[in-house]
């Protein structure tokens, strides 16, 4: 990763109006990585100053006041923002940006879409959006994706499910996985304790009403073991929902709640564990999307408890990182719990192979070569007459 392809430094502008300025994908994997190849590498986001950081320099957008707001004013401010730069490549990461997307092709720019989610699915799946309105607002963004995705230059996607859609859109797109940077891992030592994690956003669908359930039937025999949930909750009432429940089974002592850290956090927080849980719900997206933090998990040693879905099955049964379970039964989570408690030896194993497993394939060192070779066959296509 030592020279960018182009004659002259080639200018990259990434942009959110969603995501927060040091998200892992889009900041730590994403835009570190093509600055460290060569590229100019400039980042759209909201953020309360400009600033350079690891060779990105950061544009920074204000916090919208709603999201009706961020979807208008901060919108056209983005866009207004991107034009100034002039860059040579635009890539963005957000369905709502789509709109900026086109109309700086219609300036003439190269523009890759990068898609984090299958998003008709995960509309379904928005606690914010009126039941009866889910399925019409998800069939409407399928279709107007669909006529905008063919001005784009390039589609980036995670998991084969979501690139079938593009597959069969028959527009130019790769796979580019969120698998975790392996040089995080080494700066801490693995210190494993009595703890049970669990990191990333939390929300109904992501199965921590049933975590906590299973928590308390373990603390019962296992009095001892604490179990952290880190990451911010949405909506924000949802927490107190959780610790109200943590009270009522009698383990609030036990659960500790961690706000969002930065990124370079979690790997000291989750190398502290003895086990990570990833016990999604089987809505849309849970599905169809593999969860970054089932690597991250991995990366640091710990053994996994995840959903049984064919896409969490694909990466810990062959690799035997882990156990499989229904998140909808806290009984069945709790025994796979009491299992990896009563079975150190066996649970530090599987650890051991989730880890060797990174290091060999799902790493983002690996990852990255994926993204430099997409943007050397973008800024070298010449554009259809």
């Amino acid at each position: 990763m030592s020279n960018a392809p182009q004659q002259h430094r080639a200018k990259v502008c990434v942009l959110t109006s969603v995501h927060i300025p040091f998200d892992g994908r889009v900041f730590h994997k994403e835009a570190r990585s093509l600055a460290q190849a060569g590229y100019d590498v400039v980042l759209i986001a909201r953020h309360n100053k400009d600033e350079i950081v690891n060779g990105v320099r950061i544009v920074p957008l204000p916090e919208p006041k709603s999201r009706r707001q961020r979807m208008t004013k901060i919108l056209w401010r983005l866009y207004r923002l991107a034009v100034r730069e002039n860059a040579d490549v635009y890539h963005f990461h957000d369905p709502e940006l789509m709109i900026v997307g086109l109309l700086l092709k219609l300036r003439g720019k190269k523009v890759i879409w990068d898609v984090h989610e299958h998003y008709p699915n995960s509309i379904l799946d928005k606690y914010y959006i009126a039941r009866p309105l889910r399925r019409a607002i998800s069939r409407s963004f399928d279709l107007f994706e669909r006529a905008v995705v063919r001005f784009f230059d390039y589609v980036i996607y995670t998991t084969p499910f979501v690139g079938a859609r593009y597959q069969r859109m028959k527009v130019r797109s790769g796979r580019i996985e969120n698998y975790p940077i392996v040089e995080l891992s080494n700066a801490f030592e693995r210190n494993p304790q009595e703890k049970i994690v669990y990191l990333g956003g939390m929300s109904p669908i992501r199965g921590l009403v049933e975590v906590i359930e299973a928590f308390s039937l373990v603390a019962k025999k296992h009095p001892s073991w604490e179990l952290y949930l880190v990451g911010s909750c949405r909506p924000e009432s949802f927490e107190q929902e959780l610790k109200d429940l943590a009270a009522r089974r009698g383990v609030a002592a036990n659960v500790k709640f961690i706000a969002w850290v930065p990124y370079e956090e979690k790997e000291r927080l989750s190398s502290q564990a003895s086990m990570g849980v990833i016990t999604y719900l089987p809505y849309s997206n849970n599905t169809s999307c593999l969860p970054n933090k089932l690597f991250d998990y991995m990366l640091v040693g710990l053994p996994v408890i995840a959903s049984g879905f064919p896409l969490y099955r694909e990466i810990v049964e062959p690799n035997r990182c882990g156990l499989i379970v229904d998140p909808s039964k806290p009984e069945e989570i709790a025994r796979a719990m009491e299992y990896l408690i009563e079975h150190p030896q066996e649970a530090r194993q599987m650890g051991e192979r989730g880890r060797r497993a990174v290091l060999e394939k799902y790493n983002w060192e690996e990852e990255s070569k994926r993204l430099l070779r997409i943007y050397n066959t973008v800024l070298n296509t010449q554009e259809e007459q």
